[in-house]
């Protein structure tokens, strides 16, 4: 019977080439040289002067100033039935206007402590939307109506 246990640290030949290596480094980089005809050489220097390229990123600048653009609200329902208010040119959102949570039927309730949310919305805010607390979402009034009706209640049509 063979028993086959892992050991710690690097295996033997792993450190005996690596060694070989270190020790033998300006050899290897003189015979690159020669067979390259300088290449190896000249692609090391231009890796260290060169700041790392990114290939394929998206990046964004959080920290970058705004556009100075007017903000243009609209009511957004969105997959996971969060109903906020938000700004067509950044994406950002203004408010979190509230929810709709399923039952029979499903229903609109709005961003308030009383119903469980931690930044309620602003009084004015909410005193524009209250006439459309615990409306049910049906068939007939669906989330695009419900959508609207929070638009024209805010005065944004």
């Amino acid at each position: 019977m063979d028993i086959f246990s892992k050991r710690d640290g690097p295996r033997a030949e792993d450190v005996r080439a690596k060694r070989m290596i270190s020790e033998n480094a300006p050899v290897i980089r003189k015979l690159a040289d020669q067979i390259s005809g300088g290449g190896y050489t000249a692609m090391q220097q231009a890796k260290a002067k060169k700041p790392p390229q990114p290939k394929g990123l998206i990046i964004h600048d959080l920290g970058s100033a705004r556009s100075a653009a007017e903000p243009e609200p609209y009511v957004k329902i969105s997959l996971n039935n969060r109903v906020v208010l938000a700004d067509k040119n950044s994406g950002r959102q203004l408010h979190m206007l509230g929810e709709i949570r399923s039952g029979y039927p499903a229903r609109f309730v709005p961003a308030t402590a009383e119903n469980g949310f931690f930044s309620p919305l602003p009084e004015d805010v909410y005193a524009a939307i209250r006439h459309l607390e615990e409306q049910p979402i049906t068939r007939e009034f669906g989330e695009k109506q419900l959508a609207a009706a929070l638009e024209e209640s805010l005065g944004l049509t």
